[in-house]
Parts: structure tokens; C-alpha cells; sequence
């Protein structure tokens, strides 16, 4: 059985971490391993590298062959080992506290806005004319004396005389 170590995925949608195997050359990336040898998260700052050394170095004496991606992590793990900084624990990297709003969202957020001054600016710009029809009304000045009637028709004319 050809035998590599590799790495497989796990974590959620957008949010990926790895895990280092041990799997059998033909099984898909995700298939069922002989045995985990450690996990690589890439999302942390720095990057965290876990390898069980050991255990990597024996599936090598069985023949085990390496991806050239565990190869390069198997040096940055240690890198990390002999670099004093390793001591501090590496933080996962997080969403901003609040996305940015899409172009429509924008857009419609805008167009209220935009409502209210122009509402505004009106009233100022007419400040002797009332806002309302109402208004108009009771301004309108008020008269005692009773409205004249209309002109009468040619009919209502000959019925008055008669």
C-alpha cells in the first residue's frame, strides 16, 4: 500500500484548517486516515504548524512520502520549535465587528437621507407662505356680509316676474 502524508481539510465554509495524515495514496482528500499527525491553521497570525515529529518520522522509515506541502511545514514547525516567540500563543483571526455594506445597500441608504434635506429646505425657502391648505383657509379673511346670489337664468327671470 502506497502511504502519503498529506494534509485534509476540516473547518467551516471560508474558515479552513488542516489536518496532517497519514492516508493511502489513492484515497480522495478527504477520506478516511490511517492516522492524524498533527493540524496546521492557516488563519491564525502566525500560522499555526502542530506536528507529532515522531510519529512522522516513523511512517517515513515505512515508506511513507511526504507532499511537498507537509515537507514545508515540517520546517516551519521547526522554525517555530527554535524561535523564542513560539512561547506566545498565536491568536485566530476574526471578522470585523461590522461588514461593509454593499453598493445598493449604500445607494438606498443614501436616498432617505437625501428625502429629508430636500423636505426641509422648502419650508425655509417659503417662510411667509403657510404649509397647509388649512392653513390657507383660516387665513383667508372673513366676511360678514352674505354672498351675493348668482345671476339668474332667462328661466328663473320670466318665473319671478309672473
Amino acid at each position: 500500500m502506497a502511504v502519503r502524508i498529506r494534509l485534509t481539510r476540516v473547518g467551516a465554509t471560508k474558515r479552513p484548517a488542516y489536518r496532517v495524515i497519514a492516508i493511502d495514496k489513492r484515497r480522495s482528500r478527504d477520506g478516511r486516515a490511517l492516522e492524524i499527525l498533527g493540524y496546521y491553521d492557516p488563519l491564525t497570525e502566525p500560522a499555526t504548524v502542530q506536528l507529532d515529529t515522531s510519529r512522522i518520522q516513523e511512517w517515513m522509515g515505512k515508506g511513507a512520502q511526504p507532499s511537498d506541502t507537509v515537507v514545508k511545514l515540517m520546517r516551519q514547525a521547526e522554525r517555530q520549535a527554535v524561535d523564542a516567540n513560539a512561547a506566545e500563543k498565536p491568536k485566530r483571526a476574526t471578522r470585523a465587528t461590522k461588514p461593509k455594506p454593499s453598493k445598493k445597500a449604500q445607494a438606498k441608504a443614501a436616498a432617505p437621507a437625501a428625502a429629508p434635506e430636500a423636505s426641509t429646505e422648502a419650508p425655509a425657502a417659503n417662510a411667509d407662505a403657510p404649509a397647509d391648505a388649512a392653513a390657507v383657509e383660516s387665513a383667508a379673511p372673513v366676511s360678514t356680509e352674505p354672498e351675493a346670489p348668482e345671476a339668474a337664468t332667462s328661466d328663473d327671470a320670466a318665473k319671478a316676474e309672473a
